[in-house]
């Protein structure tokens, strides 16, 4: 029978909660405000200083800022007064060239795949400011504070004497701009110059001032040395700015103070100089291909910066307040973690609309590739999910990549399997195939459970899914039985009877089938108690990840964490969970890319999940809690963090901002809080594994427009304002 709109469930045995708590609430007047949680400043509540541990970062929509440069965690260059690396980029290149590739068919990537100058950034030089004090150059200050928040750069310079205050920020109109603040009148002079690369060639950059806009315009142009093709020769092309205009303006006039000439390279060098006082003095950056859009953007922001930045700040929380989960608990820092994730998954949205990039979507990573991976969407297409504008946030996470199936940009084996590009952008793909677009099915499936928008399946289904899995299904941890099932009620919901029968005959899935192969891969190669083990190769933790399929045996499942996860002579537990690789493999496997690679936060991912789903919930738990605050908390610095990975020896590795770290935002949702809804099936299920530590926990969501709260403690599960009927 129905439960009613406000239901507690009383289960005996504390935390963590065991078996499935179906949760009823009737009627979708109920709730809608009651459970909407109070406005909180998120935006404040993350700020954390950064200086000497990691590069600024800021986006945009198509602006990026990365302050300073940090190699793989070391500093390098520390950020300065004004604004050093802002850069666009509308994934038209992969890198820093535009050459066509010379692959011929489906092996063509297009134009603007570079496998060279990812961080082109870093050999940009914009506006580096110093300051003069009292006849005395201070050339590019480093700040005694830095302070990171999701919608500004706050850096504090005290230079004898002299206070000074800068907010960093990224327009709503994609301009960027530095806010200056002096305690005493100085000089601020700012020095750059047109885009040249360590792969340039030639530049053909031509510059000028413009006295009714206060603004220096670089038209950018030259040719870099890159490389289109996996594997190929490097050619000599256009870089990646060719033909776009760059403006520099200020809100003090510095028609008189700036100067500019060119090098023996062709390449332009300028400076200029402008007052600062205690009224402040602004600097501004735009880039775009047609210059009277970056000229106006660039003055934009001038006129009422203040007014700017607070939109900007609004801006962002409104996406916190209004577009994820609400989640809190007894652990600070997970909820700051759990915020900061979201940040990264939010200020990582594009949306270019041109070519093969027309549906807004997520990235990955700055330091490494802005685009998506087709691996990484496996979990950022599920984390969109839980937003609630999904329209928006979630769905060009899947319908990106259709573009790429209905152009045939696919690689075709003699068995007819297919298989998408790692990489895509508006008119290029990485050429470097691989089978996890089938993990996209299960991320589509879950947003048409959270929408019921049978638009949103038909246009994954037709023209893509089915088209690109129709002769074979990828196999990806054990997941062709479960693709190969939703494919079957995709087509059955969007009308494609005829293609039900096929989908049934493409992959068997009677009970004996399917059990038999999961018992042929169990302790396979002589590994006893794990699933999967290779052959002459290192153990991972890919065996944990195929107990995410419905029909892994549960009788495996416990001895496999026990010998495997818990072990910390053999197995994966290292300093905290998971090791990528078991300790028993470190010693023969280890090579620089082993030694950088030692944690890795898709691996935590995939491998809690299938524990979760297993129903080992005091073991996930508990494991959860120990790679949340050891990965993306540090200790030391009081801080949230997210690394690409952490070297063996516990030191972090690669992007210092990195999206890869998304699937641990659904280890807390679906994982620690249990959640999962389907509104076509009017079904709310919370299923939790509090952890030992939390005495409690609290989620609040928008479900079918209206919020929900869900509160979790030893005693029961609570849940009110929820539209959705269900019975127990």
């Amino acid at each position: 029978m129905p439960l009613s709109s406000t239901s507690s469930l009383l289960l005996a045995g504390a935390a963590p909660l065991a078996g499935a708590v179906l949760l009823a609430a009737a009627g979708l007047a109920q709730g809608t405000s009651e459970q909407r949680p109070p406005f909180t400043d998120y935006c404040e509540r993350l700020e954390q200083e950064i200086q000497g541990r990691k590069h600024g970062f800021l986006a945009g929509d198509l602006t990026y800022y990365v302050g300073g440069f940090h190699a793989s965690w070391a500093p390098v260059e520390d950020e300065t007064i004004g604004l050093t690396h802002p850069f666009h980029h509308d994934l038209r290149s992969r890198g820093v060239g535009r050459l066509a590739s010379e692959l011929e068919g489906g092996q063509h990537t297009g134009t603007g795949n570079d496998e060279l100058g990812w961080e082109f950034y870093k050999d940009t030089r914009v506006l580096f400011g110093s300051v003069i004090v009292d006849g005395r150059v201070i050339e590019h200050p480093a700040p005694t504070s830095m302070r990171w928040r999701p919608d500004q750069l706050i850096c504090t310079y005290e230079l004898d004497g002299v206070t000074i205050q800068e907010r960093k920020f990224i327009d709503g109109n994609d301009a960027a701009a530095s806010h200056i603040i002096a305690s005493r009148p100085v000089t601020l002079r700012f020095t750059g110059h047109s885009f040249c690369h360590r792969e340039s060639v030639s530049s053909s950059a031509e510059l000028r001032y413009s006295a009714a806009a206060n603004a220096l315009l670089i038209k950018e142009g030259g040719t870099v040395r890159s490389r289109p093709d996996p594997g190929g020769e490097r050619r000599v092309g256009p870089h990646v700015y060719s033909g776009m205009t760059t403006v520099l303006s200020a809100s003090r006039d510095f028609a008189q103070s700036h100067t500019a000439e060119r090098d023996e390279a062709g390449v332009w060098r300028y400076s200029l100089s402008v007052p600062c006082d205690a009224s402040g003095t602004v600097v501004s950056w735009a880039m775009h291909d047609d210059p009277a859009v970056a000229t106006g953007a660039a003055r934009a922001v001038l006129e009422d910066v203040e007014a700017r930045r607070s939109s900007k700040t609004a801006e962002m929380n409104r996406l916190f307040n209004d577009e994820v989960p609400w989640f809190r608990c007894p652990d600070e820092r997970v909820v700051d973690i759990y915020y900061y994730l979201w940040s990264l998954y939010l200020m990582y949205m594009i949306e270019v609309g041109r070519g093969w990039e027309m549906e807004a979507h997520t990235q990955t990573a700055v330091n490494n590739f802005l685009g998506m991976h087709r691996y990484d969407a496996a979990f950022q297409i599920k984390v969109g999910a839980w937003t609630s504008d999904k329209r928006r946030l979630a769905y060009g996470n899947v319908l990106t990549w259709k573009h790429l199936t209905e152009g045939g940009h696919y690689l075709e084996l003699p068995d007819g399997l297919r298989l998408l590009p790692d990489t895509k952008g508006v008119c290029w793909h990485s050429g470097v195939y691989g089978p996890e677009a089938s993990e996209h099915v299960l991320g589509a499936w879950q947003l048409y459970e959270h929408t019921g928008d049978l638009d949103f399946l038909k246009a994954c289904y037709e023209g893509h899914f089915a088209e690109l899995f129709w002769n074979r299904i990828p196999s990806v941890a054990m997941n062709e039985f479960e693709v190969a099932q939703t494919l079957e009620e995709m087509a059955s919901r969007t009308g494609h009877e005829v293609d039900v029968e096929h989908w049934a005959r493409l992959v068997r899935r009677d009970p004996t089938h399917i059990r038999e192969q999961f018992d042929q891969r169990w302790g396979a190669n002589g590994v006893e108690d794990y699933f999967a083990a290779p052959e002459g190769a290192p153990l991972t933790t890919n065996g944990f990840w195929a107990m995410r399929s419905p029909w892994f045996p549960e009788e495996y499942a416990r001895p496999m964490v026990e010998a495997w996860a818990l072990d910390r002579e053999r197995g994966f537990n290292g300093a905290f969970f998971p090791l990528a690789m078991a300790r028993q493999s470190m010693e023969r496997f280890a090579s620089d890319v082993d030694r950088s690679f030692g944690y890795t936060p898709d691996t935590a991912y995939f491998t809690l999940d299938g524990m979760f789903r297993q129903r080992l919930g005091a073991t996930a738990a508990a494991l959860t809690l120990d790679h949340l605050l050891h990965y993306n908390f540090h200790e030391e610095w009081g801080i949230p963090v997210a690394p690409e990975a952490y070297r063996r020896d516990g030191t972090p590795f690669g992007d210092q901002y990195s999206n890869f770290n998304a699937g641990k935002l659904l280890l807390i949702l679906e994982g620690l809080a249990g959640l999962d809804y389907s509104i076509p099936e009017d079904r709310l299920t919370v299923r939790p594994a509090l952890p030992e530590a939390w005495d409690w926990m609290e989620l609040r969501l928008p479900i079918a427009g209206q919020w929900t709260r869900v509160r979790v403690t030893p005693e029961g599960v609570q849940v009110t304002g929820c539209p959705l009927q269900v019975e127990r």
